[in-house]
């Protein structure tokens, strides 16, 4: 079989496999709905309702994030067959290179769809706050949380994610005390909810003189970016504000005036803070936004517990209780222990390459009900 005929095959693959979202996903089903949103949006008395235009809007929004992947991809392998066509009758080594580069896409898309439709719980379409904090161990486990950050943010980019750093604690020799990511995007919440746990790490420490081989952890904390549609309420007497200096590594001073808040939230004893503008004012802007997150999320994980728990089948993410190993010596292996799923290719995974094993959680999860 020649190059080019298979990638006619893998083009046909692409358009059966696309054929079988297109019910799986029940596009015809939400370009209707599409269609009836957008026709509620034409009247003239539309915004007469601003929260409930902003409902609609919203729906439509979510729907069309389902539609439009989609389309692109059903359009672009109708390409890739004319690419086909033209290079029967002739070759052409450019031609050819888009044709490879466009099935690599669309096959990438086609599995992207294909997960996202394996997300579960009426949040997975929110944007995603990630907080991450080395376990004990000091300057080895600070090191590890940094690592896991950087894992995050080359992820967040790959999947075209926008990423602020919402607070960033360095650490003194190496590594982050304590970070907090904003991934912002549709469905950060869903995927980034499978790296939710404890991470370890076993490697030759490179801050041992003696070359000893060490076992770090650090805790990964996702909670889905609370919209201006979902009431959180939060009394200010039940909140303690504090400000302080940012500082930057080694104790340099980010801001010479105190514009950096701490919020405690007295009841649940919840802490969030926010360094990263020089405004007092928007360091406790997203420092609210960031605890209004922690409190929906609680409210979330309390009502699910309660329904496990009257289920028979509770379970929770405890400290000690890793998900997922990463081992660089004496082999090299990433194991996910919920899972089963091993990677050897440890370096690819650490560079954001974590896809295989957040669909492999979504599938089992999706089996099991959870």
């Amino acid at each position: 079989m020649t190059e080019l005929a298979r990638r006619k095959e893998r083009a046909e693959a692409l358009r059966s496999r696309l054929d079988e979202l297109r019910g799986y996903l029940e596009i015809p089903g939400k370009l209707i709905r599409i269609a009836e949103l957008e026709k509620k949006m034409a009247a003239p008395d539309f915004w007469n309702d601003r929260d409930g235009a902003k409902e609609v809007i919203g729906e439509a929004n979510l729907l069309k994030s389902w539609t439009r992947p989609w389309g692109d991809c059903s359009a672009r392998v109708d390409d890739l067959f004319e690419m086909a066509l033209l290079l029967e009758e002739e070759d052409d080594a450019e031609l050819e290179a888009e044709l490879e580069a466009g099935l690599e896409r669309t096959e990438i898309e086609a599995a992207r769809l294909e997960s996202r439709n394996m997300l579960r719980g009426e949040d997975a379409h929110r944007s995603a706050l990630v907080t991450i904090n080395p376990g004990a161990g000091g300057t080895e486990s600070q090191d590890w949380a940094e690592m896991l950050m950087r894992m995050y943010l080359r992820w967040a980019e790959q999947h075209d994610y926008k990423v602020e750093v919402m607070d960033l604690l360095p650490a003194e020799e190496a590594g982050i005390k304590s970070a907090t990511l904003d991934v912002d995007g549709q469905f950060a919440y869903g995927y980034l909810s499978a790296e939710r746990g404890v991470h370890r790490l076993v490697r030759i420490s490179p801050f041992d003189s003696q070359g000893r081989r060490h076992t770090s952890f650090a805790s990964v904390f996702v909670y889905p970016v609370v919209d201006e549609d979902i009431e959180v309420a939060v009394n200010d007497e039940d909140l303690r504000v504090d400000t302080f200096r940012a500082s930057g590594a080694g104790g340099q001073h980010v801001n010479k005036t105190d514009s950096a808040v701490r919020i405690t939230h007295l009841p649940t004893g919840i802490v969030v803070s926010c360094q990263q503008e020089r405004s007092q004012h928007k360091n406790k802007s997203k420092a609210m936004k960031m605890l209004q997150a922690a409190l929906y999320q609680r409210a979330v994980e309390e009502r699910e517990a309660r329904r496990a728990e009257l289920e028979g089948a509770k379970t929770r993410i405890e400290w000690g209780r890793q998900i997922r190993s990463y081992v660089l010596q004496p082999y090299k292996m990433v194991k996910d222990h919920r899972t089963n799923l091993e990677v050897g290719n440890v370096d690819a995974v650490l560079d954001g390459e974590i896809d295989g094993f957040i669909q492999a959680f979504l599938q089992e999860s999706g089996k099991t009900g959870t």
